[in-house]
């Protein structure tokens, strides 16, 4: 049986219920929220290991609650909606967001991913007491998940600082990008490869003195991205 604790953000009763019966019956403890204020009140007060997050929420939306959650906590969250289409998905994972699957959904394929999001979490956990990295003048704490650009503070989500992070221990070395998806998500089916391309875009708008020219954070065509001391 599984362990941990996850909050449903969801204003749909039904939609709660099935959660609580399917979660619970994989071991997890289930909370629940039913606007957006309630669930950023929660995940404040409760020690959480997920949070699953519907968009279309009564007095705050979720896209704001992921926001304000990304201000405090690295708590993994699983974006669930009924919206469709690429624009949506990157707006939600601009937010912090880690993952996000659309309704309707399989129950299957919510408990993999729930799953996943929660090895990939633990397993950066872990990892958190490895050596702090400088790659010319970014500098990068796994402790702290804390990335800095000439001494200045950048703020990244955890998805962010695990991508910086898998290409800073390996500086100047071409990582394809199944390579990327082995270090940093682990699971090949959840995500595409050239869906690692939205948050190279996403990284360089942080570390690139011209992001439209990168010089830190380079392609190599055909084959992957590298890091490289500037």
């Amino acid at each position: 049986m599984a362990d941990g604790r996850i909050l449903v953000v969801e204003d749909n009763p039904d939609i709660v219920d099935m959660l609580k019966v399917m979660l619970g019956a994989e071991g997890y403890v289930v909370l629940s929220a039913t606007d957006g204020a309630q669930a950023l009140a929660t995940i404040k007060q409760e020690t959480l290991d997920l949070v699953i997050l519907d968009l279309m929420l009564p007095i705050m939306d979720g896209l704001e609650v992921c926001r304000r959650t990304r201000e405090f906590s690295q708590v993994p969250i699983i974006v669930l909606t009924a919206k469709t289409g690429e624009v949506d998905k990157i707006i939600g994972l601009n937010t912090g967001a880690d993952d996000y699957v659309e309704k309707p959904f399989s129950p299957g394929e919510l408990i993999a991913r729930v799953r996943a999001q929660l090895r990939r979490s633990r397993a950066g956990q872990a990892a958190s007491a490895g050596p702090s990295v400088a790659v010319g003048e970014l500098s990068l704490d796994p402790g702290a998940y804390a990335v800095w650009l000439r001494g200045s503070p950048i703020n990244v989500t955890r998805l962010e600082f695990e991508l910086l992070y898998a290409l800073a221990q390996r500086p100047g070395r071409v990582l394809t990008r199944e390579q990327i998806l082995d270090l940093v998500w682990g699971e090949k089916e959840f995500i595409q490869p050239r869906g690692i391309d939205v948050h190279i875009r996403r990284l360089r708008m942080k570390v690139e003195d011209d992001p439209r020219r990168p010089k830190r954070l380079q392609t190599v065509h055909s084959v992957g991205y590298k890091l490289v001391a500037q």
